[in-house]
């Protein structure tokens, strides 16, 4: 009994006295090992510079396949030029600020990753360059560039730079204050000029590495309107006529009956041009048959007020019809470049959705009828879609930079009454806004193209039976 007590007492003593070397070398360790002795591999290899292709697109069962279209013996050769096109307008409309960034983990590196721009030609201050390192004998940080080149200060004795006025810059300094003092003086300039495109800086220190974007933009001068008192100083009407001058009056008509000041805009690509007067009316001749968005862009490109309200010449303007409705919904949200109306108690609306698809054979194109995104913030009223009614405001600036392609001559709008939006936020409202003047029979001209033997009797051939005002619904 007695040796068992002696021996477990032992037994304990052994355990408290390795239990206390092992705190005292665990704690030694601590203040003798460096601390900052955790370190970040370099960006792996193996990780993507671009988001990956998807690869070639399938389109669904019943779709119409464009290069089935093409003629086989000359299709090689236009696959050749299409490829060639292609190729240099990615060389038009990509940058290095498309590549894939990583950001490191746990990086002493300070650096901005978002909104650093500066102009071609021009030098500018890097924002926000820091080293945060451990106590070391000395530090050592590198910056390269491959559009530029990169300056700083003139350095203190005790900090080094080498590379100055050059694509490399490398400072030293024993202090990490001092260093740092160098960085935020650390300035970018453009060497090259191009209004829209950037550079990648790659920031090092020891096996730490960072790469951040610089874009590199001429800055846009703002186009800003006088918006005046009334609607005829927000808003010109404009309008594409062919052989349809009975219609054409009408509508006219019954824009003054309620807006009598404001300015209509006619493009008129007729056989026989009939003389259109009257106050605030500009009539545009065009050489024959030209085509619907020739017409338009013609039209568009004569406006001078923020917005235009595009109609076709059959609409008919009624007591219900409001462009303040739609001017409200634009001036209140900003982003937006076009709002479309209603025609009767009809709203045409669409969504497309491309898939790009292989570079070789291109993309898909999926147009969903009536279908939208979601609605617009503060009026529930309104969606966001890809196409909309030919009864819609604009915003004339945005227009005007992205047109309508004059080769879509003999049809405007693949439902009755769409217009695709492209390179802006397009919604449709459910405000009841225009009608359409009624007819009996469509003119051979909106979906079958300019007929030879209609221009032999055109106006026998577009003139339509009746026309009678159409109420819209509440």
């Amino acid at each position: 009994m007695g040796g068992t007590l002696k021996m477990s007492v032992f037994d304990r003593w052994k355990l408290q006295v390795v239990a206390a070397v092992c705190v005292i070398i665990v704690t030694t360790s601590y203040f003798i090992l460096p601390k900052d002795v955790t370190t970040t591999p370099k960006l792996s290899s193996s990780l993507p510079t671009h988001r990956p292709s998807s690869g070639p697109c399938t389109c669904p069962a019943g779709s119409s396949l464009l290069k089935e279209h093409l003629p086989k013996d000359q299709y090689k050769e236009l696959v050749q030029r299409r490829t060639k096109e292609f190729q240099q307008y990615k060389a038009r409309t990509t940058s290095v600020l498309s590549k894939l960034l990583f950001a490191l983990p746990n990086s002493p590196l300070q650096y901005p990753i978002q909104g650093y721009t500066v102009q071609p030609l021009s030098s500018f201050v890097i924002p926000g360059l820091q080293l945060h390192a451990g106590k070391r004998s000395s530090y050592k940080v590198v910056l390269k560039v491959s559009k530029g080149i990169l300056t700083t200060d003139i350095p203190p004795a005790e900090v080094t730079v080498k590379g100055f006025r050059e694509k490399e810059l490398i400072i030293k300094s024993r202090s990490l204050e001092l260093l740092n003092d160098v960085l935020v003086k650390v300035s970018y300039t453009s060497t090259v000029y191009h209004i829209n495109t950037g550079d990648l800086v790659t920031f090092q220190f020891e096996n730490h590495e960072a790469v951040f974007p610089i874009a590199i933009k001429q800055p846009h001068i703002p186009v800003l309107y006088d918006m005046g008192t009334d609607i005829s100083s927000q808003v010109t009407i404009a309008t594409k006529t062919f052989l349809r001058y009975e219609q054409l009056k009408v509508l006219l008509d019954s824009i003054r009956k309620f807006y009598s000041n404001i300015k209509v805009i006619v493009a008129d690509d007729s056989f026989e041009p009939e003389h259109i007067t009257g106050e605030n009316i500009q009539h545009y001749i065009m050489p024959p048959a030209q085509g619907w968005f020739a017409g338009r862009n013609l039209a568009v490109s004569q406006v001078t007020t923020k917005y235009f309200l595009w109609v076709d010449d059959d609409f008919l303007f009624t007591e219900k019809t409001k462009i303040e409705k739609l001017v409200e919904v634009m001036e209140a949200v900003p982003e937006l470049d076009v709002v479309g109306g209603s025609v009767k108690e009809n709203q045409f609306y669409f969504s497309l959705i491309y898939e790009e698809g292989e570079e070789t054979e291109g993309g898909c194109l999926y147009r969903k009828s009536n279908k939208k995104f979601h609605s617009v913030p503060g009026y529930p009223q309104c969606f966001l879609a890809s196409g909309v009614v030919n009864f819609f405001l604009a915003r004339t600036d945005a227009v005007q930079r992205v047109g309508f392609d004059p080769k879509l001559q003999r049809i405007a709008h693949s439902g009755p009454h769409s217009t695709p939006v492209g390179g802006g936020n397009a919604p449709f409202c459910c405000l009841p806004t225009a009608n359409e003047q009624y007819k009996e029979e469509l003119e051979p001209f909106r979906f079958t193209g300019h007929s030879s033997r209609a221009a032999d009797d055109p106006k026998k051939s577009c003139l339509r039976k009746e026309q009678k005002e159409l109420l819209n619904p509440d």
